[in-house]
């Protein structure tokens, strides 16, 4: 196996950190789940303030590694669990004063530069993309789905407008020789038909595959869901998307859950059942033009939260229903 070359000492941003903690509000303590602990930037910050527990999750193991760390500073209020957040309702944490639920749900510098993850268009060798407790990799979804499947994959996670043409040439290309990470650039090349010199090619078709390999629309639905039972009254559920596929289930789930559904004038009236959360913003908040320049990645960031307006556990969305076509694609992957 090759050696991971990635630097401990890579400056990592969290993105719109000062707006978090002013959605969330540690300073008035409280237990807060960090879903997406990654490098810990949200962990640390919170566990500044001295009336504050965290429990840091990931699926990435190598985040073990600063989970340590935090663990060795605050042992009595710091915890981490190598878990997908998908998983929260394993945690038995239902009678728990959860005050915030963090997501950020885009990729670290560290992430992307480890050529063992192969999440960039730039690494070498064998695609993999896996970023800890998955079933399969780019490499069997490029190498073993057929052309159809390979065109809703990329059509529908990826939104590439030429996507049948790329899932056809994969198709051809690998009937003589198996498919590498810079043979899959070198197909996306010769299929694209316009040329976007301020996006690399190949972004649409990697950004698919990552999405389907680490099950990214199911893992964020049933995400969304189980933190939205176990908060507690005024508890905080905040979410940073970084592409409008991710963005448009955030913003759905949100609304679905603060607004009353409309009802035709011409039905009868009903008693509207109260609100599980309230949403005091509808647009999302921002980086602002200081915070981009210090970290371009951030510039494509949107913070949207809600917060609760009960302490029931159980809620009513139809969220499910609503993505079903996107967690139909996924199930592709039973195959492989």
């Amino acid at each position: 196996m090759q050696a991971t070359i990635v630097q401990d000492d890579i400056k990592h941003y969290p993105v719109l950190l000062k707006e978090i903690v002013s959605v969330i509000t540690p300073q008035h303590g409280g237990t807060f789940i960090d879903c997406t602990f990654g490098q810990g930037g949200y962990t640390k910050e919170i566990l500044k303030y001295k009336n504050t527990k965290v429990l840091g999750l990931d699926r990435d193991i190598d985040s073990k590694k600063k989970a340590k760390q935090i663990e060795n500073q605050f042992p009595d209020r710091f915890q981490f669990k190598n878990l997908r957040f998908s998983k929260l309702n394993n945690l038995k944490l239902k009678n728990e004063n959860i005050k915030g639920i963090v997501f950020d749900l885009g990729y670290s510098f560290v992430q992307i530069k480890d050529p063992n993850k192969g999440l960039s268009f730039n690494s070498k060798g064998e695609l993999n993309m896996m970023m800890g407790l998955n079933e399969f990799s780019a490499d069997q979804v490029i190498n073993k789905l057929e052309k159809h499947e390979l065109e809703k994959i990329l059509n529908y996670f990826g939104d590439e407008s030429d996507a049948k043409i790329i899932s056809k040439n994969i198709i051809k290309f690998r009937e003589t020789k198996k498919i590498n990470t810079q043979d899959l650039v070198s197909i996306i090349e010769r299929s694209k038909r316009k040329k976007n010199f301020k996006v690399h090619i190949a972004t649409k078709t990697f950004q698919a595959l990552r999405i389907f390999v680490n099950k990214e629309i199911s893992e964020l639905i049933y995400g969304l869901i189980n933190s939205a039972k176990i908060l507690k009254k005024n508890g905080v559920l905040a979410v940073i998307t970084f592409h409008s596929l991710e963005d448009k289930i955030v913003k759905y789930f949100f609304k679905n859950l603060s607004e009353n559904k409309s009802v035709s004038r011409y039905e009868p009236k009903i008693e509207q059942k109260p609100l599980s959360f309230l949403m005091p913003q509808k647009k999302p908040i921002t980086p602002s033009d200081q915070e981009i320049i210090k970290n371009q990645p951030s510039r494509s960031a949107k913070l949207r939260y809600v917060i609760k307006n009960n302490d029931s556990y159980e809620i009513e969305t139809d969220i499910e229903k609503k993505f079903s076509n996107f967690l139909e694609i996924e199930k592709l992957g039973s195959k492989l």
